[in-house]
């Protein structure tokens, strides 16, 4: 399970969102307010996270400074509060399948961010680094597709909605389109600098559970003010037994909360690019959800999502390669010899490669490994 615990954790974390977008998107639609939303679902997760971790890592946690109390702030600023409003804003234009699209640019903002900060590597001459950049521009045809392709509705088979709310694929007008899809291209920007300086800051502060809760924390404060200033009517902050409800527990406790833990340990664990590229899933768990719930999606979708897996299962092949070949240079050494057996045994690729900013051991043998 140590090889292929990356990989089922990343699947889990696209279903999720997933089903956040439609949620959220059949919330907006009833008329529930993008803001309050936004602070609702970050103080659910405070109640439901914060406590869990101090239970668990008060006693294990190191001591925290005033610097990285205002880097935790800031961390939270750009890469929680800002994006999922502004990305939620984005949806309330835009369909869930065009809007689970446009995140699929993160692969290539997080590889292009990464390889400037040294934590990937890009060689062209090699066949690694031809299969990472095929794979990207992959992905990025997907998202060229999309836009410049609706194609006819795919009708489900389900001909009652679960939500009588939701839009349908082709009623968003062409500004209000546009302007949500931007609003996503800027969400996912800021969503991909705080992917890859969650790395470094993990080094700095390693106890992940902690590390998540006082962001979650200063997430929540931050979209308080934000609710406030953007939500005079305060008849909006109410909450009542609808969908708008179910989506903003859904997003606290699964969202804000679990994701936010998981996304922390799959970069401690796998380095952030290699989070950035099962990004493409989410799209597809999209379509296929909204089809079994009896929404339409466009033909668009389904051709960019078919475009976007292909080139994550490229980079991921390249990413692979290129780690074989790592282990066989070092294969004298200890650790190169620890990876290939796991490569030999598990007939799975090992996760960890130059983009790894601190691998957790497995075993107590991983942990007496030279860095």
């Amino acid at each position: 399970m140590g090889n292929t615990a990356p990989y089922v954790v990343s699947f889990l974390l696209r279903f999720i969102y997933g089903v956040m977008h439609i949620l959220t998107k059949a919330a907006f639609n009833q008329g529930t307010s993008t803001y309050v939303l936004n602070f609702y679902r970050h103080a659910i997760a405070t109640m439901f996270l914060l406590p869990i971790a101090f239970a668990i890592e008060r006693k294990t946690a190191p001591q925290m400074s005033y610097k990285l109390c205002v880097k935790l702030f800031v961390h939270a600023l750009y890469g929680m509060s800002a994006p999922f409003n502004i990305s939620c804003v984005g949806l309330k234009y835009a369909s869930a399948a065009s809007a689970s699209a446009v995140i699929n640019l993160l692969p290539v903002l997080t590889f292009i961010l990464a390889l400037l900060l040294g934590m990937e590597s890009l060689q062209l001459k090699r066949f690694h680094g031809i299969m990472k950049v095929s794979g990207i521009v992959l992905c990025a045809a997907g998202v060229t597709v999309l836009t410049l392709y609706q194609g006819p509705e795919l009708k489900s088979i389900v001909h009652y909605p679960l939500f009588h709310h939701a839009s349908q694929v082709d009623t968003h007008p062409s500004r209000s389109w546009i302007l949500g899809i931007l609003l996503q291209s800027l969400a996912t920007v800021l969503f991909a600098l705080w992917t890859v300086f969650q790395g470094p800051l993990l080094e700095e502060y390693p106890s992940i559970l902690l590390n998540t809760s006082l962001q979650i924390v200063f997430a929540t404060v931050q979209s308080f003010f934000m609710a406030l200033a953007m939500e005079r009517d305060f008849s909006r902050w109410k909450l009542s037994l609808d969908v708008g409800l179910v989506a903003i527990v859904y997003c606290g406790v699964f969202v804000s909360a679990l994701v936010n833990y998981l996304q922390i340990w799959v970069i401690g664990r796998c380095g952030p690019v290699f989070l950035s590229m099962t990004v493409p899933l989410t799209l597809v768990i999209t379509v296929i959800l909204s089809l079994l719930i009896g929404e339409p999606v466009s033909l668009g979708s389904v051709i960019s999502g078919v475009l976007m897996v292909a080139g994550l299962y490229n980079v991921l092949w390249g990413k692979r390669i290129e780690q074989v070949a790592l282990c066989k240079q070092g294969g004298s050494g200890e650790n190169g010899s620890c990876l290939d057996l796991e490569e030999q045994e598990s007939g799975a690729p090992v996760p960890a490669t130059r983009d790894s900013i601190k691998p957790v051991p497995d075993s107590k043998e991983r942990t007496d490994a030279p860095k």
